[in-house]
C-alpha cells in the first residue's frame, strides 16, 4: 500500500533542512559505507532540456537528490500554447558498494506555485527500474488561489518495496510531468504557473534508499 502526504505553505527553513533530518525511511539495512556514484545517463523532456538538472547524493547515502533550473509549466500572459505541460524523464545509472542493493522507500518533490482563483495544477510522477514495471502514478493536486512552495511526499511500505536485482545493471528511470489549467481564471490578464524549479539550489527533489544486503 502506498502512502501519500501533502503539505502547502511549506517554510523555507524546512526546504533548506538537511536530508539526514527529513530521511525516515524504512530502514533494511545500515546504509554501506563506502561512496555512492550516480551517473545521470540521459534526460528528455520539455521540462529540463540538457543542463539544466543535476543528481547529487547525500553524504551518509541515505538518499540522492535531483535539481532542475528550467522546470516550469504555466498558462495565461507571456506563456506559450504549449507551456500548459512540461516533462522530464531521468535515466541514471546507481554505482553502488558489492554485496549491497537498494529500493526506493520514500520520495519528496517540492516546487513552487502560483495559481490565481479557478486555475488547477498537477504534478505527477512514477520511477522503476529498466526492464521492471513502474511505480503506480501518483498525482498531486493543487487549486488556486495559491502563491507558496508546495511538497508532495509519497512512501513506500516495506512489504511493497522494489529492490534493484543484485548482481544486475538495471538504469533507474524517474518520469515527472507538471501541468496547469487556467479554468475559470482569465488566461489574457493573469499568468498561472507550477514549478519544480530552483535556480539556487535550495528546492530539491529527494529520492531516499532502503539498503539491503545481497
Amino acid at each position: 500500500m502506498r502512502k501519500i502526504a501533502f503539505v502547502l505553505g511549506l517554510a523555507l527553513v524546512l526546504l533548506a533542512a538537511p536530508l539526514q533530518a527529513q530521511a525516515t525511511y524504512p530502514k533494511i539495512t545500515d546504509p554501506p559505507k563506502d561512496k555512492i556514484v550516480i551517473e545521470l545517463v540521459t534526460i528528455n523532456g520539455s521540462g529540463c532540456k540538457r543542463g539544466t538538472a543535476e543528481v547529487a547524493t547525500s553524504p551518509d547515502n541515505t538518499a540522492f537528490t535531483v535539481t532542475y533550473s528550467e522546470y516550469l509549466a504555466q498558462v495565461g500572459v507571456g506563456a506559450k500554447p504549449t507551456d500548459f505541460r512540461k516533462n522530464c524523464q531521468l535515466n541514471l545509472l546507481v554505482h553502488v558498494p558489492h554485496g549491497f542493493t537498494y529500493a526506493i522507500a520514500k520520495a519528496d518533490y517540492r516546487g513552487f506555485a502560483h495559481l490565481e482563483k479557478g486555475a488547477t495544477a498537477l504534478q505527477r510522477a512514477s520511477y522503476y527500474f529498466q526492464g521492471m514495471s513502474p511505480t503506480a502514478r501518483e498525482d498531486y493536486h493543487l487549486k488556486g488561489p495559491i502563491s507558496d512552495n508546495w511538497q508532495a511526499t509519497d512512501v513506500t511500505d516495506v512489504a511493497q518495496l522494489v529492490y534493484h536485482p543484485c548482481g544486475e545493471k538495471r538504469n533507474f528511470n524517474i518520469n515527472t510531468e507538471l501541468r496547469v489549467n487556467a479554468g475559470t481564471s482569465d488566461p489574457k490578464s493573469t499568468t498561472s504557473f507550477i514549478a519544480m524549479d530552483s535556480t539556487d539550489g535550495s528546492i530539491k527533489t529527494t529520492y531516499h534508499f532502503a539498503w539491503k544486503r545481497c
